[in-house]
């Protein structure tokens, strides 16, 4: 299907003027032949009745032409069909009159895209002598963002992931035509692309994970990597809706979270993980110290101790430097030994 755009001046007004004159021009008209039909026999009577009856006939079907026109309002999109062949599209702005038999087609009109929630339906908008406002396609960007999804990363972890998309509707007519629903096409496709890249990933930085597909490990991982994630998922979700006409614009994660269910124990690990790199940093803190110490005490010759009193200085410079409490000093009021 390819969009077809009809370049048609916004000649609706004139079209109103010239209807309305029309209408009342025919309404005068049956007036005076029926005024007229009192006075008069033969030949100009039957005159005055054949349009006495065009008159009427015109006031009874000439409602029908008010049906072409319509109103579009800027950054929307009217697509057209004219007994059911597709018959073009008006883009820009402004008041048109086309082919009273046209009817605007939207099949995702009744559809709400929620900010924060699933698709909803609402109720249909109450249709207008111009055209029923809820046919019309909005061509401006606008943001989905689905419910919450508890996803398995690589590593079988339940992760609690959400996104947000923004989109817009490019070519009206594969929006329209080639899918059902293209509201509920984007919602559904969004959340199978969130599901084959979270699947690829990691939550946190692992050992021995490739997430490139190039055979090689690296420390791709969602929490880490979150713009390199978010920048797959928007590709794969485009890939998905290019038949629909859609062009994602961007996509991101606005929710990232271990499921409940293991929530605690992966916190219990996390900080388990920080203690030990904490002690691991005093650790090598304090070795540096005693022996920027030890060497101190050699070059200035400041004390000369074996090495049972080197290790017994060692021992309590490290229990000072790495205990959790503060060090009770012991003072040495005797001899050194």
């Amino acid at each position: 299907m390819t969009e077809k755009v009809l370049n048609k001046r916004p000649n609706g007004m004139l079209a109103l003027v010239v209807l309305a004159v029309l209408y009342i021009a025919a309404l005068a008209g049956a007036i005076l032949c029926a005024v007229g039909l009192e006075g008069s026999s033969g030949a100009q009577a039957a005159g005055l009745i054949t349009g006495a009856v065009i008159c009427v006939l015109y006031l009874i079907v000439g409602w029908v032409l008010f049906g072409g026109l319509k109103v579009v309002k800027p950054q929307e999109a009217l697509v057209l069909t004219l007994f059911g062949k597709y018959y073009g599209t008006i883009k820009k702005d402004g008041f048109y009159f086309v082919n009273p038999f046209c009817q605007a087609f939207n099949p995702a009109a009744k559809t709400k895209l929620g900010q924060s929630s699933d698709v909803q339906t609402e109720k249909p908008a109450a249709g207008t002598g111009f055209g029923n406002p809820t046919m019309r396609i909005s061509l401006k960007v606008m943001t989905l963002s689905n419910a919450k999804q508890k996803i398995n990363d690589c590593l079988g972890n339940p992760v609690e992931i959400g996104i947000a998309v923004t989109w817009r509707v490019t070519d009206t007519a594969k929006a329209v035509f080639n899918v059902d629903n293209y509201k509920e096409f984007l919602s559904l496709q969004c959340d199978t692309a969130l599901r084959d890249i979270v699947r690829i990933y990691p939550y946190d930085v692992a050992p021995n994970v490739d997430t490139t597909g190039d055979g090689l490990a690296d420390d791709g991982s969602l929490r880490g990597s979150s713009e390199i994630v978010a920048r797959r998922i928007r590709d794969k979700i485009q890939e998905k809706v290019a038949d629909a006409g859609l062009e994602i614009l961007e996509a991101r994660i606005t929710y990232l979270a271990y499921a409940p269910e293991i929530a605690a124990a992966m916190l219990q690990r996390q900080q388990a993980a920080a203690i030990i790199d904490a002690r691991k940093m005093i650790v090598d803190g304090a070795v540096g110290m005693v022996e920027m110490a030890l060497e101190r005490l050699s070059q200035n010759h400041t004390v000369e101790l074996d090495e049972e009193r080197k290790a017994q200085m060692v021992s309590n410079l490290l229990v000072v430097l790495c205990g959790n409490k503060d060090a009770q000093p012991v003072v040495n009021s005797g001899t050194l030994y």
